[in-house]
C-alpha cells in the first residue's frame, strides 16, 4: 500500500487579477487589429492577409528581440543561458545584422526562382523551425534556431513588403495609405509582444502557474520563444488560407526572352537617374547613424530597464521587457499627427534630407536625457531611476524615427531606377542592418564605460552627422531632380 505523505504544501495560489495584464494586451491587440481591419475594406483584397502575415511576424521578431539580450545574460538558474555580456552583444550584433542583411538575397532568391508568394512561405516556415530551436533550450538548439530564424526572416519581409506594391498600379493614389496599414501592422505586434512574452518570461505570476501544473519555475523563457513560433504558424496558416485574394500578384513569372525586355535592360542611366543612385547612397550613411542608436532599444536601453530602472507604478510592477512597448504606442498615438502635419505644411513640408536631419537630431537627444539619471546611479548603485526616464526616451525617438523610418522607405522608392528598385531597398535595409550590428557591439561592451560617458557619446555622435546633412542638404536636393 502506498505511503502517503502526511501533509501536502498548499499550491501557488492564481487568481484571474494575477493575469490581468495579459487580458488587457490582448484586448488591446483585438482593438488595434480591428482598426486595422476596417481600414482596409477601401483598399485591395490582398492587403488584408499581407497585414496579418507581416503582423505575426512582427510579432514574433520583436517579442524575441526583447527577450534575447536577457536571456543569453541571464544565470542558468532563472533560465537563462549564462553567457558574458560582451559574448551575448556580439551575438545579438550579428544575428539582428543578417536578419537585414539576408533580405538582400532573400529578395533576388524571389524575382530569379521562387516567386515573391513561395518566399514568403518558405521564411516563414524556417522562422517557425528556429524559434522552436531557441525553444528547446539546449545551446545548439540555440544557434540553429537564431540562424534558421534569420534566414527565414530575410525572405519573407522583403518579399511580403514587395507585395504590397504590387497590388497597386503605379499611380494609385491609394498606395502611400496602403504602407501606412502596413507600417501599422508592424508595430501592431511590435506592441502586443514584448507585453505577453514580458510577462511569460521574466514575470514571477507566470512562473508560479508553470511549478503548479509541475513544470520548470524558469522555463518561462522557453515557454515564450515558443509561443513566438506558434504566432508566426497563425500568420502562415492565414497567408496560405487567403491567397486567393492576391490574385496572380507575387507569382513566380515565366524568363523574359524578348528582344524588348533585353533592350531595355540595357538602357542606359541618365545622369539624372546616377545623381539619385548617389543620393540614396549618400542617405545610407545617415540611415545607418540612425538606426545604430535607435537600435540601442535591445541592448543599452533594455539593460538600463532591467538593471537601473524602476520596473514599476505605485504597487504595481512589470518586467522590465515591457519598455520594449512603448515605442510602438507612441507611434499609435503620434504618426496620424505626423500624417497630418505634413499634409497640412502643404508647400512649406520640409524635404526629405531636413526631415532625416531632424529624425538625426530626436534620436541623438533621447540619449542626452539619460545623461542626468546615469550620473545618477552611478554615484549610488543601489539607486533605481523612474520608469518616466524610459518613456520619455522613447517618445523623442519616437519622434526621430516618424521622421526618418517610413519617409526613407518612401525616398528610396521614389529615387532608385525601376530596375534598380529591388536593389536600392535592399541597400537600404542593408544599412538599418549595419545599424543593429553596431548597436549590439555597443550593447556588448557597455559595461567597460561609464554609462554617462556612453550616452553622452551616442548625443554626440548622431549632433555631428545632423550638422553634417544639414550642410549637404542644398546639395542633395539638387541631385535629387526636384523629388522631395
Amino acid at each position: 500500500m502506498m505511503n502517503l505523505p502526511l501533509a501536502v504544501p498548499p499550491a501557488p495560489t492564481l487568481t484571474v487579477g494575477a493575469f490581468l495584464p495579459v487580458f488587457v494586451a490582448v484586448a488591446m491587440w483585438m482593438g488595434l487589429a480591428s482598426y486595422g481591419l476596417w481600414n482596409l475594406r477601401s483598399h485591395p483584397k490582398g492587403l488584408n492577409p499581407l497585414f496579418f502575415t507581416e503582423m505575426w511576424e512582427r510579432f514574433s521578431y520583436y517579442g524575441m528581440r526583447a527577450l534575447l539580450m536577457l536571456y543569453m545574460i541571464a544565470p542558468a538558474s532563472a533560465g537563462g543561458l549564462g553567457m558574458a555580456k560582451e559574448w551575448a552583444g556580439t551575438i545579438y550584433a550579428l544575428y539582428t545584422f543578417f536578419v537585414y542583411a539576408l533580405s538582400v538575397p532573400g529578395g533576388w532568391i524571389a524575382d530569379r526562382f521562387l516567386g515573391h508568394r513561395r518566399a514568403v512561405v518558405l521564411g516563414a516556415s524556417l522562422i517557425i523551425l528556429g524559434e522552436l530551436g531557441l525553444a528547446a533550450g539546449p545551446l545548439t538548439f540555440f544557434y540553429c534556431g537564431l540562424t534558421a530564424t534569420a534566414l527565414g526572416t530575410g525572405l519573407l519581409k522583403t518579399n511580403c513588403t514587395s507585395l504590397v506594391g504590387m497590388l497597386y498600379e503605379q499611380n494609385d493614389p491609394r498606395r502611400d495609405a496602403g504602407y501606412t496599414l502596413y507600417y501599422m501592422g508592424i508595430n501592431v505586434g511590435a506592441f502586443i509582444a514584448p507585453l505577453i512574452l514580458g510577462f511569460m518570461a521574466q514575470g514571477s505570476v507566470f512562473g508560479t502557474a508553470l511549478q503548479a501544473m509541475g513544470f520548470a519555475s524558469n522555463s518561462g523563457w522557453r515557454w515564450a520563444f515558443g509561443l513566438t513560433s506558434l504566432a508566426m504558424l497563425a500568420g502562415l496558416i492565414q497567408f496560405l488560407l487567403r491567397q486567393r485574394a492576391l490574385g496572380v500578384v507575387g507569382l513566380k513569372q515565366a524568363p523574359k526572352t524578348h528582344n524588348s525586355d533585353t533592350h531595355q535592360a540595357r538602357v542606359p542611366l541618365t545622369q539624372e537617374d546616377r545623381n539619385r543612385m548617389w543620393v540614396v547612397a549618400i542617405l545610407v550613411v545617415f540611415i545607418m547613424t540612425f538606426f545604430f542608436v535607435f537600435e540601442q532599444a535591445g541592448t543599452t536601453l533594455n539593460l538600463f530597464a532591467d538593471e537601473h530602472t524602476r520596473c514599476s507604478f505605485g504597487m504595481w510592477s512589470f518586467p522590465s521587457s515591457w519598455f520594449q512597448s512603448v515605442n510602438s504606442l507612441w507611434i499609435f498615438l503620434l504618426a496620424p499627427v505626423f500624417s497630418w502635419l505634413w499634409v497640412r505644411l502643404g508647400d512649406k513640408e520640409p524635404s526629405s534630407p531636413a526631415k532625416f536631419t531632424w529624425g538625426l537630431f530626436f534620436v541623438g537627444a533621447g540619449m542626452l536625457l539619460l545623461v542626468a539619471p546615469s550620473l545618477a546611479y552611478t554615484a549610488n548603485p543601489t539607486l533605481k531611476v523612474t520608469p518616466f526616464w524610459l518613456i520619455g526616451v522613447y517618445l523623442i525617438h519616437t519622434l526621430g524615427e516618424l521622421c526618418l523610418s517610413p519617409v526613407g522607405l518612401s525616398t528610396v522608392s521614389k529615387l532608385a531606377p525601376a530596375r534598380y528598385a529591388g536593389l536600392m531597398m535592399g541597400v537600404f535595409l542593408f544599412a538599418i542592418g549595419l545599424g543593429n550590428m553596431l548597436a549590439g557591439l555597443v550593447g556588448g561592451f557597455s559595461g567597460h564605460l561609464p554609462p554617462a560617458v556612453l550616452f553622452g557619446s551616442l548625443f554626440g555622435i548622431t549632433t555631428v552627422m545632423a550638422l553634417a546633412l544639414m550642410v549637404l542638404t542644398p546639395t542633395i536636393k539638387r541631385m535629387m531632380g526636384g523629388i522631395r
